[in-house]
């Protein structure tokens, strides 16, 4: 059979502690002698009030759960904020290596007026060159990469060593033997 809930609150240990509670508990004038408040006689008896933890304990450990919660949530963030300043590093540390090799590189002129166009970034963009640049670019002898918003013409070794840093700003490096107009096949002079 089942145990009865006294019986249940027994070997939990529970209603030891509630009747330690109650031995400190200074009796209180007036109360009845039954030791349960509201009882009259000929009352079926209530189920017996639910034993509470001492006062203070809850408080603790909700306190602490709090706390290490707090600490955790601190330690992420802080985890999360390292990483990112970690990588914005990485980033400009590239980006100057790059500039770095492509300062005094690029073969883009002035007076170019066929513009080569090709995709990057899901988008159609424009270089300008000159007739012979427009043979070596579609034969992968030159490279094109983007550097702070300009799309540079460089030579295939200074695109490769860009690549091997980064592959990202190499917006057009055809390998040679292949169909290099497949971007864009039409001469400048016969574009639209």
């Amino acid at each position: 059979m089942a145990d009865s809930l006294r019986d249940q609150l027994l070997k939990s240990g529970i209603v030891k502690q509630v009747q330690q509670d109650r031995v400190r508990e200074p009796k209180r004038p007036g109360a009845p002698k039954s030791g349960k408040p509201g009882h009259k006689a000929g009352k079926p008896h209530a189920q017996p009030p639910a034993p509470r933890l001492p006062k203070g304990q809850d408080d603790i450990d909700l306190a602490r759960a709090y706390a290490m919660r707090a600490q955790t949530e601190a330690s992420e963030r802080k985890r999360i904020e390292q990483e990112a300043a970690e990588q914005a590093r990485l980033r400009r540390e590239r980006k100057l290596k790059i500039q770095q090799l492509l300062d005094g590189h690029a073969l883009n002129k002035a007076d170019a007026d066929q513009p080569r166009n090709f995709e990057y970034g899901g988008k159609i963009r424009r270089v300008h060159v000159d007739a012979a640049q427009w043979v070596a670019l579609n034969a992968g002898e030159l490279g094109v990469v983007q550097q702070a918003g300009r799309y540079l013409l460089v030579s295939r070794e200074i695109a490769e060593q860009v690549r091997a840093i980064d592959p990202h700003p190499v917006a057009l490096l055809i390998e040679p033997g292949t169909a290099g107009a497949e971007d864009d096949g039409v001469p400048g002079d016969l574009m639209w």
